[in-house]
């Protein structure tokens, strides 16, 4: 566990922030802004997890701490020495939930308006938040590896929120796009 003593240091009062390795960088590196929008995706998830039923918690709770994991892999630059902590194991626990999830939905005719209930409105929010997330991985991959497993579980999970928010909107149904609608 990783103890706080101290919540503000002012070391970063000049644009500066420490990597794990300690090494220093400008907060606009992109590896900050990757790990960065992590931590946005993950937060506005916890809003999910306070709306969500108890099942749908317990798998939000465990996606949370997968998030955690991965912005702290990537706060290491390339080359120093870290545990990849995100694998296919994990990348598999999505893609089975979404699987349950997806069984007991109708088949898609059009593509569908981000909203719903409540619930389902906060899951489509995470999910695009989790895309912005993965666009600063992609850029960062561009430029130092990530992992590839990281990689996919990201995709996957915008994938998971796309379908736990169409089942949070099942007694209603999907919001259906009408292109041109007037």
């Amino acid at each position: 566990m990783v103890k706080l003593d101290k919540i503000y240091t002012r070391g970063g009062d000049k644009g500066l922030t420490s990597l794990g390795d300690g090494s220093r960088v400008q907060k606009s590196n992109i590896r900050i802004k990757a790990y960065g929008d992590i931590d946005e995706a993950n937060s506005s998830l916890g809003i999910c997890v306070f709306l969500s039923s108890k099942n749908l918690k317990k798998i939000l709770l465990e996606i949370q701490n997968h998030l955690f994991d991965i912005g702290a892999d990537l706060c290491f630059p390339e080359n120093s020495k870290r545990h990849v902590t995100i694998s296919s194991d994990k990348i598999n626990f999505l893609e089975n939930k979404i699987d349950q999830m997806n069984k007991e939905l109708d088949k898609l005719q059009s593509f569908i308006l981000p909203g719903g209930s409540q619930l389902s409105s906060f899951l489509h929010l995470s999910r695009s938040n989790v895309r912005r997330a993965e666009r600063s991985i992609i850029e960062l991959n561009d430029k130092e590896k990530v992992s590839t497993d990281i990689i996919k579980y990201i995709n996957r999970l915008s994938d998971f929120l796309f379908v736990a928010a169409r089942f949070e909107n099942k007694k209603d149904g999907d919001i259906l796009w009408i292109p041109n609608k007037n």
